[in-house]
């Protein structure tokens, strides 16, 4: 299966390099490309794409603006040279960021959670039983049952009306449901909510730097609201 993808970004360098990395992938297909933000509303508010390839700065119209903008936005991967306002675009279906020069291995790293994304979404998995009955999570996914160990847990993340469930083991569990609903279903003395899209086990928070926190290969954006409570509980440590 092919993927749709699009990409938007006033650079032609990044153009020529996201182009390459694409057309070397048999997973994805590219259908349209843009130079400016404004262009790129027209094309996204009216042709439904899987995977938006997205440049933050930009004149007139920035990626953040065009992203709050469309009413179905695709999942997007932040193209920028600006590593830590990137964070800033996760509640706004943002699954990653790639900074510039970018490395073909990051990029296909990426590409690949994505996809994984898109798969599971289709599994259409919920869950059926609140983690405060046990210590495990139970959700449904098509015809089986799956019972995670709360333990197991290393954070989650809200993207859309999805809710993306990480394990130690590197497995992952996306959930029909938003963030909102399970940072109210788990136990806060297990686990505490870090930014706006994300939930994070305490036995993972042991270091803060430059407001993320570094979970194996993923980033994770520390918001300012709950960085205080986050900054509290590694000082008792």
């Amino acid at each position: 299966m092919k993927y749709t993808c699009v990409i938007v970004d006033d650079e032609p360098l990044a153009h020529e390099v996201l182009e390459g990395y694409i057309d070397r992938l048999d997973s994805l297909e590219l259908v349209n490309k843009f130079f400016n933000a404004v262009e790129a509303e027209a094309y996204l508010s009216s042709h439904p794409t899987d995977i938006l390839f997205l440049d933050i700065q930009m004149p007139e119209v920035t990626g953040l603006d065009l992203l709050k903008r469309l009413p179905d936005k695709p999942i997007t991967i932040f193209t920028t040279a600006f590593r830590d306002f990137a964070l800033e675009g996760y509640e706004l279906g943002v699954m990653d960021y790639l900074v510039k020069p970018i490395q073909q291995d990051r990029f296909i790293k990426s590409v690949d959670r994505v996809i994984e994304f898109l798969v599971l979404k289709k599994m259409d998995s919920q869950m059926i039983e609140p983690a405060i009955k046990s210590k495990n999570i139970i959700i449904k996914s098509g015809t089986k049952t799956i019972s995670i160990s709360l333990e197991s847990i290393t954070h989650i993340q809200g993207l859309k009306d999805y809710s993306i469930v990480y394990t130690v083991d590197n497995k992952k569990y996306v959930i029909k449901g938003y963030l909102k609903v399970l940072d109210q279903t788990f136990a806060p003395k297990d686990f505490i909510r870090v930014h706006k899209s994300f939930i994070v086990a305490k036995t993972y928070l042991t270091n803060v730097n430059r407001n993320k926190i570094e979970l194996g290969s993923y980033t994770i954006p520390v918001g300012r609201v709950f960085k205080e409570a986050v900054m509290q509980i590694i000082r008792t440590r």
